[in-house]
């Protein structure tokens, strides 16, 4: 993954248009094999859009050939609301291009079956050869599209409810009324964007300062959603120098070192090969527009017949197999009846002495142990040396035979 810092947004989306157009012109695209392009809402891609558009009215690019699938929509806004992301994506990019209106993918957030249509948005995508290249932004909170923290990385389009952070971030479109905010909406997953050839993620801001640091800098989480595209071939972030504030500074410092070689050495990201990309393209369209056997098609249904008891009910001892009219030698031996096997018919017998008969039901006779002698009690007077009296010599040469009783009480002084 490779991280490109500006100066501001505007260096950034006008780095990520001539990108994008590079892009298409290597790609080469035509009627017959046009270049997919995942596009975004919300403010981050703006100036990409404004600057793409001003690179088409200047004659620079054409987007003719180009099939586009958006990221997201809204539930339950009309398509016609001047928030909705019909409306948004017509008003910043569709309506100054030269894109045809077939080619234009949206998710359709007034579907009568919501499931159906996210089902029927991924095979749009298959058909289509699958996206070269997705554009997309990011949330304070880190999310990709409506992929809200928590959401699985290996998730495909689907229907997911909005969180809280992101209805109040988005209420400023909707005059700061969080009540005219939508709670779910229709999203491409995770791995939906993973399966891109190509990913470009637009981040500005210091608000989205941290969502940075934890895709560049910490581990792959679910609670960070962008921090997946450290698993993608070709990705790329575009920042500027405010989304940098949380990245430590060797961090900053690397990158650039690497941007600065890059294009001293003239080139600035390895091109995924057009002719792999094409093949991988034909392959999937080949492989959905060929047809399938109702063998194939048909899950296979495990039933009593298919699935026996036992080897005896098929390798019967009566019966006669014949298989491609092979002779008897090849055919499979009849399984024996299992035999029970206990470990202790195993062990060897153990002799024992004539006169005695041992069965399974006699214990063995162990050996009596030693009988302890009775304990003698001991003192610690028996201990003492006994030394005679000797008279005239007062307390100094009087032994006492046995130490007397003696207690506290009697060792004060009256």
């Amino acid at each position: 993954m490779r991280l490109i810092i500006r100066d501001d947004k505007d260096t950034a989306s006008a780095f990520i248009a001539s990108y994008i157009i590079d892009r298409i012109k290597a790609f080469g695209p035509t009627p017959s094999k046009p270049f997919v392009l995942g596009l975004p809402t919300g403010s981050s891609p703006e100036g990409v859009y404004k600057n793409l558009v001003r690179h088409h009215k200047n004659g620079n690019i054409s987007f003719r050939d180009v099939v586009t699938f958006n990221m997201d929509e809204y539930v339950g806004l009309p398509r016609e609301h001047p928030e909705s992301y019909h409306s948004f994506m017509y008003r910043h990019f569709f309506s100054h291009i030269d894109i045809l209106p077939s080619n234009i993918n949206i998710l359709n957030g007034n579907a009568p079956d919501l499931e159906a249509e996210c089902i029927a948005y991924e095979e749009k995508i298959k058909r289509a050869g699958g996206i070269e290249l997705f554009l997309g932004g990011i949330g304070p909170d880190g999310h990709i599209a409506f992929n809200e923290p928590g959401s699985s990385l290996t998730s495909r389009t689907r229907v997911k409810t909005l969180a809280y952070d992101t209805i109040v971030a988005n209420s400023r479109f909707f005059g700061g009324d969080i009540a005219k905010v939508p709670r779910m909406a229709l999203t491409v997953g995770v791995q939906t964007v993973m399966d891109a050839r190509e990913v470009i993620i637009i981040i500005t801001g210091s608000h989205k300062a941290l969502a940075l640091q934890k895709c560049i800098e910490g581990g792959v989480n679910h609670m960070w959603t962008l921090s997946s595209l450290q698993m993608h071939p070709h990705a790329m972030i575009v920042a500027d120098d405010d989304a940098t504030l949380e990245l430590q500074v060797k961090t900053v410092k690397y990158f650039k070192s690497i941007e600065q070689v890059a294009s001293t050495q003239g080139f600035t990201q390895v091109l995924p090969d057009i002719s792999i990309t094409t093949s991988k393209r034909d392959s999937i369209i080949e492989k959905l527009d060929s047809p399938r056997s109702p063998e194939s098609s048909s899950p296979f249904v495990i039933t009593s017949s298919s699935t026996p008891t036992s080897p005896t009910s098929i390798y019967s001892t009566n019966k006669t197999l014949s298989i491609n009219n092979k002779d008897a030698s090849s055919q499979r031996p009849v399984t024996p009846e299992p035999v029970l096997d206990r470990m202790a018919d195993r062990l060897p017998p153990s002799p024992s002495p004539a006169n005695t008969k041992l069965s399974v039901n006699t214990p063995l006779q162990r050996p009596m142990r030693a009988v302890t002698p009775d304990l003698v009690p001991d003192r610690m007077a028996d201990r003492l040396v006994r030394t005679p009296q000797v008279a005239g010599q007062g307390l100094d040469g009087l032994v006492v035979d046995e130490l007397p009783l003696s207690n506290m009480g009697q060792r004060i002084a009256v």
